[in-house]
């Protein structure tokens, strides 16, 4: 079977209410990354300076060099811009995560210091604020144990969440298999948090932000002043509060850096937004480790019995060959194609089902159609349907029929094989017994090919009805 990975899917069209404390509408989360000290340098043993998120837009790397600029531009942000930014959010009580890069800890023992005096969660950031992409996994493996270790040391405790932010495909992996973070956030993908399985164990993943991210002010097309930030922070904001108020509460995390945010001509932005949100009610200002806490508790992982893309091909097959009548080799086609974790659900086996189906010969077509019973027919009276069948006829009340009605339906489905060359075929589920003849008897005017286009719609309901009743949508 092809596996496609990426999950498209997620919550789907109806994600789960969070039940924040005191009924919160929203969850606003701040989020403080501390890179200063743990950036690319070639005293930090790296190969080039650093490039990434200062004031020097499109700044390159200079390979074997330091760069002065570079550097003087990080070290305001552990000088001056934290501690600007420590001032803002113990003043006004608000609690936030710090994402701090180990080596960048221990360079920075009086912000430390006072990140524990205000009682901050501090995650874990990575060994260095460099790049992971083209890290091989054992040396990945090597640096986050070494980033464990030192963020120990730094602050007396392991991290107990994750974000390494310039990440490798392998990266959530990694971290998964260490076990010991509550949650992992090198994701973008949701609005709040989720579990997610690697090597059959459950990891929460609380996804992180880039949109409402002061690491804007240094990027093409984005942040030009204070006003912009706080206009998209009160827009996502207000969003997020309605959406609350009807009843789908999210989550909306701010991510911000010393040496951006914490320049004066910008934080007067982040001061106007806390200002804003302060003045709501139902507004919950958690620390993302009081998240994963409160996830753990109001959605605990609950692992599923049925996950189609996990099976084997005999065990597909034999749970799903039957899912169009009699034709198992739709499953068949269907597990070799193209299957990932939105086919997991009803309507995501029923898409790849169907497909297989469309797809296939108008004869290949036909024979589905023919592999169908008569409806209140010879083989419901010997009781040689499939339990599929049996239960659907029985949901329309056709097990116990008159003899008059019986007659009836034998005598349509004669006229309609005749006219047609296949069975009748409907969902019986969507209807009743006196919609199912009304059905019979203006179908039976159709053409051909329109009864043919008609019947394939009503199998591919009926695929979808079977498979709604194992799996979740």
């Amino acid at each position: 079977m092809p596996y496609y990975p990426r999950n498209m899917h997620g919550y789907g069209q109806h994600p789960p209410h969070p039940h924040w404390p005191n009924d919160a509408h929203v969850a606003v989360q701040f989020v403080l990354n501390y890179e200063e000290g743990g950036e690319n340098n070639i005293l930090h043993g790296d190969a080039a300076s650093e490039a990434f998120l200062s004031e020097i837009v499109g700044a390159a790397q200079w390979p074997g060099q330091r760069h002065w600029n570079m550097e003087s531009i990080y070290e305001y942000g552990a000088r001056a811009g934290f501690w600007r930014l420590h001032r803002l959010f113990t003043q006004r009580n608000i609690p936030i995560t710090i994402y701090a890069v180990a080596s960048a800890l221990m360079r920075s023992p009086a912000q430390v210091t006072a990140m524990q005096e205000a009682n901050w969660e501090i995650a874990s950031h990575g060994y260095k604020w460099i790049e992971h992409k083209d890290m091989s996994k054992d040396l990945e493996r090597q640096q986050i144990q070494e980033a464990i270790r030192l963020h120990t040391l730094a602050t007396g405790q392991r991290p107990r969440g994750w974000y390494t932010g310039r990440c490798s495909v392998n990266t959530v992996d990694l971290v998964s298999e260490e076990g010991g973070c509550e949650y992992i956030s090198d994701t973008y993908d949701d609005d709040l948090p989720y579990w997610r399985e690697h090597n059959n164990k459950p990891q929460l993943i609380i996804p992180y932000t880039l949109d409402s991210n002061d690491m804007r002010f240094a990027t093409p097309q984005g942040f030009n002043s204070g006003d912009q930030f706080f206009t998209y922070l009160k827009d996502l904001f207000d969003t997020l509060y309605q959406e609350g108020a009807n009843g789908m509460p999210k989550m909306m995390t701010i991510g911000l850096h010393c040496r951006l945010i914490g320049r004066p001509g910008r934080i007067a932005s982040l001061t106007r937004f806390i200002d804003y949100i302060q003045k709501h009610d139902k507004v919950w200002i958690p620390t993302r480790l009081q998240i994963a806490e409160h996830w753990k508790k109001t959605h605990p992982f609950v692992k599923r019995d049925l996950v189609p893309t996990q099976l084997d091909r005999q065990t597909f097959i034999e749970r799903f060959g039957s899912i169009f009548e009699h034709s198992a080799w739709i499953a068949e086609r269907a597990f070799d194609g193209e299957l990932a974790p939105a086919n997991d659900t009803a309507v995501g086996l029923h898409f790849a089902l169907r497909t297989q189906f469309r797809a296939a010969s108008a004869d290949d077509r036909l024979q589905v159609l023919l592999a169908h019973p008569d409806l209140a027919g010879k083989l419901a009276m010997a009781k040689r349907l499939t339990a599929e069948s049996t239960n659907e006829q029985a949901s329309a009340g056709l097990d116990l029929l008159t003899d008059e009605e019986r007659e009836m339906f034998t005598k349509l489905n004669q006229e309609y094989t005749t006219k047609f060359g296949f069975p009748f075929i409907i969902a019986v589920k969507d209807n009743t017994k006196a919609s199912i003849v009304d059905a019979f008897k203006r179908r039976l005017s159709n053409d051909r090919e329109r009864e043919f286009e008609t019947a394939c719609a009503q199998v591919e309901r009926i695929a979808l009805l079977r498979l709604k009743a194992i799996l979740p949508d």
